[in-house]
């Protein structure tokens, strides 16, 4: 049987750091841009590096949202970010739109994703659609 995970939110480096001590398995946690949460205080490139090697250093994991809806002026710079993400050791990526979806399995094929609960699935159809 399948163990269940125990994620907990990051959201900084000190609160990644007392989750992962205090027994969450993994963390989500979001960068300086294309989340839901952009306005807060994120983690930078250099924070998510420290962040993920002091995660992985104890056996956990860190999941990164990409959980925006975008229009298209949104999308700009996200090739260039996902780029960025791809030189670091993440487990997933949390995602809520197809088209964010599409530009990280162009440039990280490997990257696991989750879908993020702002991706309203709410029919079969759409299971299907993220399914494949």
């Amino acid at each position: 049987m399948k163990k269940p995970e125990l994620l907990a939110p990051a959201g900084n480096l000190e609160k990644l750091k007392i989750a992962v001590i205090y027994g969450a398995d993994a963390v989500y946690l979001g960068g300086e841009n294309f989340g839901l949460r952009a306005g807060a205080k994120n983690f930078t490139l250099e924070q998510l590096t420290e962040g993920i090697k002091f995660a992985h250093d104890r056996g956990k994991r860190v999941y990164l949202t990409l959980n925006i809806i975008p229009h298209n002026e949104d999308l700009v710079g996200l090739p260039e970010y996902i780029a960025k993400l791809k030189e670091l050791d993440l487990d997933a990526l949390i995602i809520s739109d197809p088209g964010v979806l599409k530009i990280v399995k162009n440039i990280i094929p490997e990257m696991e994703i989750h879908l993020s609960t702002q991706a309203n699935t709410t029919n079969y159809a759409a299971v299907n659609f993220w399914y494949e």
